[in-house]
Formats: structure tokens, C-alpha cells, sequence
């Protein structure tokens, strides 16, 4: 087998796993919004989780959008290198070179233009406490959101747990979320004395913690694909060249 046959099987296998990783996603992405009645049932049965965590099934419509763009590549990569298909494969480095591109944006924002990005952060908390003191005890989707991420990140509101007061919850029950506190019942008082840590910082701690193991993770995703457009832009150009 020659460097031509070598690089065509290495990308039909790439995406042929890219594809059915995409197709998996994408069904489970589907079963969760149009069964999420048993989804949640499994999920409660395996986990015990609480009835809050049933909120989490609009995530279905992120798995169904990551699902579907794997699909879509995962098809251009193996089809585009068993039929020596140009236009498969110049599309397949389009879609990878826009996603690179985005990636690295994102990194530069977060890491020259920190101020950019302590604007941006702020501008999202205030959207946040917004949405608590409108939504929290009133819409069965936010209320059902924020206890679970309470719940796992062990933290209280965006900035803390005034975050709740004027929201329907502390309006109708004069008490706070029990996970802004240590103690029961979760009064104002018992909050303040909690000092349960925010959900923003318990965020960033867990990034803080975990900063060696993301930023591998991002380094190694970056090299498959900065891997997959050579290897497509290759054999795009190889078979350019069988064509002449």
C-alpha cells in the first residue's frame, strides 16, 4: 500500500468513527426529546436522581446539533476519500478550518483580552440574576436547571444567594434554595451564615482543578484537527494531480 492508499484507509477509519460516534449522538439526542418520559425514568432508576434532573433533557437539543455536525463530517471524510471525491474533501477542510478557527478565537479572547472576557462574564451573571429573580419557582425548566446545577457544583446562585430574593420561590415560601445553606430551614439568615460559595466561583474552581487535564484535552483536539486537514487538503491535492 502506498502513502495514497495509506492516508485514504487512515481517513476512512478517522471518520468512520466520527460518523457513528456522530450517529450515536444524534440518536440519543432524539430518544431524549421524544421519549424524554423514559429517559428520565432510566435515569432516576440508575442514579436516583432527583425530579429536577428531568430538566436537563432540553440538553437533547445539544446533543442532536454535536451529533449531526459529526454525521456530516464523519460522511464528507469517508465518502470523499473512498470515491476521490474533491469537493467532499475541500468541504470537509472547510467545516474543520471554521471550527479551528473559532477554537483559537476563543482561546486568544479568553487569554490576551482577559478584560473582554470579565465584560463578558459579568454581562453573563447579570443575565443570570435576571433570570432567577424572574423565572426561579415559576418556570419548572430554570427552577428545575439551577437545583441541579446547585446540587452538583455544591454552590448558591450566580453570585450568591441574594441572587434569590424577589424571585417567585422566596416570594411564595420567604425561604431561600436549600442548597444555599448548611443548616435547615433555609431562612435569610441561615444563608448569609452558610457562606456557600457561588455557582460562578465553584465554576471556576472546578476549571482551576482541572486546568491541566482541559487544556491537554484542547491541545490534543486541535492536533486531530489540524491532522485531518492536512490529511484531507493531501489527498485533495493527490488527486488534483491524477486528474491533470
Amino acid at each position: 500500500m502506498g502513502c495514497f492508499g495509506f492516508l485514504k484507509a487512515m481517513m476512512f477509519l478517522f471518520n468512520g468513527v466520527i460518523f457513528l460516534a456522530g450517529a450515536a449522538i444524534l440518536g440519543v439526542g432524539i430518544w431524549v426529546k421524544v421519549d424524554s418520559g423514559s429517559v428520565l425514568n432510566f435515569m432516576q432508576k440508575i442514579d436516583g436522581a432527583p425530579g429536577e434532573l428531568g430538566q436537563l433533557l432540553n440538553v437533547g437539543y445539544l446533543l442532536i446539533a454535536v451529533g449531526a455536525l459529526l454525521l456530516i463530517l464523519g460522511f464528507l471524510g469517508c465518502c470523499g476519500a473512498v470515491k476521490e471525491s474533491r469537493c467532499m474533501l475541500l468541504l470537509f477542510f472547510v467545516i474543520i478550518l471554521i471550527v479551528f478557527i473559532a477554537e483559537v478565537a476563543g482561546a486568544i479572547v479568553l487569554l490576551v483580552f482577559k478584560p473582554l472576557a470579565a465584560s463578558l462574564i459579568q454581562k453573563l451573571g447579570d443575565a443570570a440574576v435576571k433570570n432567577i429573580k424572574k423565572d426561579y419557582g415559576n418556570n419548572t425548566d430554570i427552577t428545575g436547571l439551577w437545583n441541579t446545577t446547585m446540587s452538583t457544583l455544591k454552590c448558591c446562585g450566580f453570585y450568591n444567594y441574594t441572587d434569590f430574593t424577589g424571585s417567585p420561590f422566596v416570594v411564595k415560601t420567604s425561604m431561600y434554595p436549600d442548597q444555599c445553606c448548611n443548616t435547615s430551614p433555609c431562612s435569610a439568615i441561615n444563608a448569609n451564615n452558610s457562606k456557600v460559595p457561588s455557582c460562578f466561583d465553584a465554576l471556576k474552581k472546578l476549571i482551576d482543578d482541572n486546568a491541566v487535564v482541559i487544556i491537554g484535552v484542547a491541545l490534543g483536539i486541535g492536533a486531530l484537527e489540524l491532522a485531518a486537514m492536512i490529511v484531507s487538503m493531501t489527498l485533495y491535492c493527490k488527486i488534483g494531480s491524477k486528474c491533470d
